[in-house]
Order: structure tokens, then C-alpha cells, then sequence
């Protein structure tokens, strides 16, 4: 059979939106991990143009946009290719950590206390880059509390507003919001009874203070 096109890649999305019950803001969402990983930007005026056929994507959007529905390329650029079933997706166990010290590789830490399942469409890197972390205390609460897990992404970056494993000095791994500034960097508590830590360029160095990686999800204690 020819593989020919039939349709738009507008019709395409509103398709499977209608078909999933998806907004377009869930779209976003799906695609997030995949631009971080590419490093591609889409936004909700692209997503919006795009399904009003105003704007196609081009082939990098493409691409992020297939693996985020978790549908052929060729299918959503409007071709007459079927949607083979992928309900079979790969999943992969990580260690949840009960503590991280400081200057020790995350693979050689021996706390190891628990497993969880990530599936790899949702966790787009290698999964030796994750790691779970049972979180003691309660400077986060209530967002997270003390016994959650929070599934992180070993990265050594991270942007202001984002919340992310940092090591401090020689002690445990702390899980924090950091807010980044020209100066440096505060790392903040959800719980307003633990007051701001706050590190200057030159104390981030020689303490020193290293962020481990981000959240990328919370996972409850039941």
C-alpha cells in the first residue's frame, strides 16, 4: 500500500485530542520531558496554532509532538500509516535512596531502601539518571511531606522556581525550592517555619553547594 498523505497534522491533533480527551494544555505537559531533552521549546501558542492549522510544526516539533502521544511521525504529518499498539511500554526500576551524602556518586550510595517503577515514554532519559529519595522532615509540607518519595533527575543545573535535591557542606541532601539572582542562590521551604537558606557566589563554592538533580515527580506514602 502507498503511503500517502490524507490529511493535516491539524486534523491529526484534533483527532487524537478528541479521541483522549486531551486539552491542549495536556499536551504541554506530555511534551515537556521530551523538549527538556532536546532542548526544543514549545509553548501553548504553538500547541494553539497548531491545532488551528495556522502554524504546521516543523520536523524537530514533530518529533517531540509524536513521542509525547506516543504516535508515528509519519501518522501526524497526515500520512495513511496505522497506529500500531504500544500498550506494551517499557518500564524500568530505580533505587530509592533513604539519604544522599555529599561527594559521593549517587550509583555508589548503599542506602538503598525501596524501588520504584518508571515507565520510559514518561521518563524520557537513561534511567541510570534517575534516582528516588525518601524525603525526612517537614520543612516541605505540606506539599511534600515526611515519608514521600520524590523521583529525581540527576542533572547539575536547574532553574530559579524549580525544586531540587542540593547538597550542602559535608551533610544529608536537602530537598528544596531554589531562587536564583545575580548574587546567588536561596534554597526555600514550603513550610514558612523554616526560614530561607541563603548561599552568596562565594559561599556556593566554598561550602560548597551543589544541586544533585531535579524533582521531576512526588510520589505519596500511602
Amino acid at each position: 500500500m502507498a503511503i500517502i498523505k490524507v490529511t493535516t497534522t491539524s486534523q491529526r491533533l484534533k483527532e487524537i485530542m478528541q479521541e483522549r480527551n486531551l486539552r491542549q494544555v495536556d499536551i504541554i505537559k506530555l511534551c515537556q520531558p521530551f523538549c527538556q531533552k532536546l532542548n526544543i521549546r514549545i509553548g501553548s501558542n504553538d500547541i494553539s496554532q497548531y491545532v488551528s492549522g495556522k502554524v504546521t510544526p516543523n520536523q524537530d516539533k514533530i518529533l517531540v509532538l509524536a513521542k509525547a502521544l506516543n504516535v508515528p511521525e509519519t501518522w501526524l504529518m497526515g500520512y495513511n500509516v496505522p497506529i500500531t499498539d504500544k500498550s506494551h511500554k517499557k518500564r524500568f526500576k530505580i533505587k530509592v535512596l533513604g539519604s544522599v551524602g555529599a561527594g559521593i556518586p549517587i550509583e555508589m550510595i548503599d542506602d538503598v531502601i525501596d524501588y520504584e517503577e518508571l515507565d520510559q515514554d514518561e521518563f524520557p532519559y537513561p534511567e541510570y539518571e534517575y534516582f528516588g529519595l525518601k524525603i525526612s522532615g517537614h520543612s516541605m509540607e505540606p506539599r511534600i511531606c515526611d515519608g514521600d518519595t520524590v523521583i529525581v533527575h540527576q542533572q547539575p543545573t536547574a532553574e530559579s522556581g524549580e525544586i531540587v535535591i542540593v547538597s550542602i557542606g559535608n551533610e544529608n541532601a536537602v530537598c528544596k525550592k531554589i531562587k536564583i539572582n545575580s548574587n546567588g542562590i536561596t534554597l526555600i521551604s514550603f513550610n514558612p517555619v523554616f526560614e530561607p537558606m541563603v548561599f552568596t557566589r562565594k559561599e556556593i563554592i566554598s561550602d560548597p553547594v551543589n544541586i544533585l538533580g531535579k524533582v521531576v515527580e512526588l510520589r505519596g506514602k500511602l
